[in-house]
């Protein structure tokens, strides 16, 4: 007995040492960051800031794999090997909503991953083509009242936070849209600029480039706050909808048993990365507020995101089978 006893002591010595050599060494070739969403939106633009500043000697490259509310490539990164060379664009679509509205997301958020950090949060922004007709929120909520389903909105796809926050908006005003989903903002935003459809409600990081350049108007901002480089945009109370909020946000996940010192090798350089003065200024002009916490900080704001969603799935009474 002791001799096994001291047998599967230094076996787990001897597996600890690997570890940390491996630890020590890594990254040894390029990092795959999986994006569930095609490019041309926020968590795009995110992953390809990161990808510029990597200090590591090695690449890291972004691999898009949108479809199906984030799932897809989530369920993906899931699978793959726990060694820190498959990371996952995490977030609020992917581990608090999708995982509550699919019958069989293919992932636990929880279980199936390994915290490394949240990297920004971002406001949610309802907005529409520079040619629409509507100049406010409340024509919006008067032109939908007097037409139901006449107008539209889109979103990144079933189950992502432009559906939900849409869904929340109709429920709380009491009108009736068509929604029309894609596979990602980017593809979303082209047919909203476009006029294709109505409006939409996405993420601020996604729709304030659009907004700058004069091919969309904002018309609300969630928070208490205007943004301060969007001083012309009202927040959704001063538009009138008080009880309106919602929000998102970006973080990276990796596969469940990544070594934790990898994990931490990872967590220092993509917080280092969004504290940048250079990647901290394009993230804010993008109407991201950079984060760059701990993964145990990342670990416990998820399960709040969970059940804040989860509440609000049950509400309104949302599956997708």
């Amino acid at each position: 007995m002791l001799t096994k006893i001291v047998s599967a002591a230094v076996g787990m010595v001897a597996a600890l040492s690997a570890i940390s050599a491996a630890a020590a060494e890594f990254p040894t070739k390029p990092i795959r960051l999986i994006v569930p969403y095609p490019p041309g939106g926020g968590n795009d633009a995110i992953s390809r800031l990161l990808a510029q500043k990597i200090s590591w000697g090695q690449q890291l490259i972004v691999d898009n794999r949108p479809g199906a509310g984030t799932t897809i490539g989530t369920a993906l990164a899931a699978r793959a090997a726990p060694d820190g060379y498959t990371i996952v664009m995490s977030s609020v679509a992917s581990h608090a909503m999708a995982p509550q509205l699919y019958a069989n997301p293919g992932y636990d958020p929880i279980k199936d991953f390994s915290a490394v950090t949240l990297l920004a949060t971002t406001p949610m922004l309802l907005a529409m083509g520079a040619g629409a007709p509507y100049k406010s929120l409340q024509d919006i909520i008067s032109a939908a009242k007097a037409s139901p389903n006449k107008l539209s909105y889109a979103s990144g796809g079933n189950g992502t936070p432009p559906h939900l926050s849409a869904a929340i908006f109709t429920e709380k005003t009491g009108i009736q849209m068509v929604h029309v989903p894609y596979k990602g903002s980017g593809p979303a935003l082209i047919d909203v600029m476009g006029g294709q459809v109505t409006m939409i409600i996405d993420t601020a990081a996604s729709v304030t480039p659009h907004v700058r350049s004069g091919k969309m108007r904002g018309l609300a901002i969630t928070g208490k706050r205007r943004w301060p480089d969007l001083t012309e945009v009202p927040t959704f109370a001063e538009a009138g909808l008080t009880d309106f909020d919602a929000s998102s946000w970006y973080a990276i996940h990796a596969p469940a048993g990544t070594p934790k010192p990898i994990i931490a090798a990872l967590n220092k350089e993509l917080a280092r990365i969004v504290r940048l003065p250079d990647i901290d200024e394009k993230l804010r002009l993008m109407s991201a507020e950079p984060v760059g916490g701990t993964p145990e900080q990342l670990d416990t704001f998820v399960k709040s995101e969970l059940a804040k969603w989860g509440k609000v799935i049950k509400s309104l009474n949302l599956r997708i089978d």
